[in-house]
């Protein structure tokens, strides 16, 4: 599996529309709201490569409010334990 991190530059009144358009495409597993140059962060998940065009350009980059993105691909995942850690912001999950 293929894992794209995708920054995305949206407009800023449309950030949570633009947010819950790109979760709700298909190959896209989750996306964050963040701080810094970019708006959102898109985590796409491709089984071939050459979906990772099919995905971003032809998906993420048309829905309406982006403006921008920038496309990084992992080149290992380490253990979804260090995954959660990453994007963990200190709160305890409810039991």
């Amino acid at each position: 599996m293929i894992t794209a991190i995708v920054h995305i530059k949206a407009e800023v009144d449309r950030i949570p529309e633009v947010a819950q358009t790109i979760a709700d495409l298909d190959r896209v597993s989750e996306v964050y709201s963040i701080t810094g140059d970019h708006d959102l962060v898109a985590m796409v998940r491709v089984p071939r490569y050459e979906e990772i065009a099919e995905v971003i350009p032809g998906r993420i980059n048309k829905v309406a409010g982006v403006i921008a993105t920038e496309t990084h691909l992992a080149f290992r995942t380490y253990s979804k334990h260090d995954l959660d850690a990453a994007f963990s912001i200190g709160f305890a999950e409810a039991d």
